[in-house]
């Protein structure tokens, strides 16, 4: 049984071959209609969704399979109280897949770990959110053929954005070169430059404003300022105004660029692009349900089409408690820490449920 909590769970090969998948249901659906017939999702939205639920529940009825769930946590058990490792053990009697959404950094890996069936991360708190990274990975592989060598500029909310995150570490880990563009207090965060560093020995350039690297680019990924996460005495609409994307500031862009956004917007990409051939965010929302479609296949018994095992991480439990006030080992009191090793260039040390490095690893430097 398989799990897609970050990922860091499947091996490039894997990825690329869900892709091929992808591509086939794309074009043939029919051939792959009943493929779920019989077979239920259970959508476990904590936090409000539009995208990722609905594009969820479509995949799996395109596949003849069925859904059931909740999209107001006011209105399941976890009102009354009732513990993420409780729902999991309950909903495993219900389900054949879970997806799951949380605020909790981490929610998703406590999922995983007492459900008995396979746990998808439909984002968790400001940690993750891999099926969005797959569908961009997808979306500019679609495009350009690959990432390797491109140049990726992420803009915006970098500091909160789960999408940004798990996109910066597919870019790195795909072979493409990152530019992250935000404002100096919503800048990548030390444990995804300490990722992109350690394992993937890239040093991501840093700026303030689009602007100044706009020319470089050949992928404009733009985020929401995260605003429900933001501190009170931050003006939003100053935060965005240092990469605002409209038709002037694309003038000056590559002809053959493409702009991606993961949806929704709110005033930091103009509708004015939306007829550009350059825009891609539409094609890229389109292309989460295919995407989908081919993981909920390959984690519900397409045993094919998983040849090969993810890098191995160490997980050790116990040892000092994360120091991420967001972290689900907060909330959650049942929970030890556990401290995982990622084995790459160098090896580094984080919290296994929200990617928090540990003192003991080396700080990011240039």
């Amino acid at each position: 049984m398989r799990h897609l909590i970050t990922l860091d769970d499947l091996s490039n090969f894997e990825i690329r071959q869900i892709f091929r998948l992808a591509d086939q249901m794309r074009t043939n659906l029919a051939t792959w209609s009943g493929f779920c017939q019989g077979k239920l999702l259970a959508t476990l939205f904590y936090e409000p969704s539009t995208r990722t639920r609905l594009s969820f529940e479509s995949a799996m009825e395109r596949l003849n399979g069925r859904t059931l769930g909740f999209a107001d946590p006011h209105a399941a058990s976890v009102a009354k109280g009732e513990t993420i490792a409780d729902t999991a053990r309950m909903v495993t009697n219900y389900a054949d897949l879970i997806v799951v959404r949380h605020s909790f950094a981490g929610a998703a890996r406590v999922m995983a770990r007492y459900a008995n069936i396979p746990v998808i991360n439909g984002g968790d708190g400001s940690h993750a959110h891999p099926t969005q990274a797959l569908t961009d990975l997808y979306t500019v592989m679609a495009r350009k053929g690959d990432v390797k060598g491109l140049t990726v500029g992420i803009c915006g909310d970098l500091l909160y954005g789960r999408a940004a995150h798990s996109f910066a570490l597919a870019v790195a880990r795909f072979g493409g070169n990152l530019v992250h563009i935000a404002p100096q207090v919503f800048q990548m965060p030390d444990w995804v430059l300490t990722q992109i560093k350690h394992l993937y020995r890239q040093v991501p350039q840093e700026t303030s404003h689009l602007a100044h690297v706009i020319g470089e680019l050949d992928v404009i990924y733009v985020n929401r300022l995260q605003e429900e996460r933001l501190p009170a005495d931050v003006d939003p609409e100053t935060a965005r105004s240092s990469y605002l994307v409209n038709a002037d500031v694309m003038r000056d862009a590559k002809s053959d660029a493409m702009i991606m956004h993961p949806l929704p917007r709110v005033n930091e990409l103009s509708y004015e692009l939306d007829e550009d051939p350059r825009a891609a965010y539409f094609e890229q929302s389109a292309n989460a349900i295919p995407m989908r479609m081919a993981l909920i296949a390959s984690l519900t018994g397409l045993e094919e089409l998983i040849l090969t095992q993810p890098p191995a991480r160490e997980v050790s439990v116990g040892g000092t408690q994360c120091g991420n006030p967001n972290c689900v080992t907060t909330f959650e009191s049942y929970l030890e820490p556990e401290i995982e090793t990622h084995v790459g260039e160098e090896s580094i040390d984080s919290c296994a449920y929200c990617g928090q490095s540990y003192p003991n690893t080396t700080s990011f430097e240039e």
